[in-house]
């Protein structure tokens, strides 16, 4: 048995957008622009997974970074869900996590020069 479980639902919004240094504002409108992955309930209840983070990370990496409006970060994430197996999909994400990493403390616009 694991020692953590990444898809038990356990961290809200606002503990996301500290981790990301984002805004909750932010996030919450990913979500109303349903780029966030889909939970029950009420919205100030909602709790996501580690595994979900990773996806929200990205999210907020091309819209902020990468400047990629909603309907296109849509698409990108359909094209990660339907057409990548999950082990693909898990190997491109560690990839673009690495690039995040690299990205953190420096300023947006050193970020095309990376």
């Amino acid at each position: 048995m694991a020692l953590l479980d990444n898809d038990k639902d356990v961290l809200p919004l606002s503990s996301i957008a500290e981790l990301l240094s984002a805004k909750v504002r932010t996030l919450k409108m990913y979500e109303e622009k349903g780029l966030l992955p889909k939970k029950n309930g009420d919205s100030s209840k909602k709790l996501y997974s580690i595994n979900d983070i990773r996806l929200i990370a990205f999210t907020h990496y091309l819209a902020s970074v990468k400047k990629i409006n909603a309907n296109g970060i849509r698409y990108i994430l359909d094209m990660l869900n339907s057409n990548m197996d999950e082990e693909t999909r898990n190997d491109f994400l560690n990839k673009v996590e690495s690039k995040m990493e690299t990205l953190s403390g420096k300023d947006i616009t050193d970020v095309d020069t990376i």
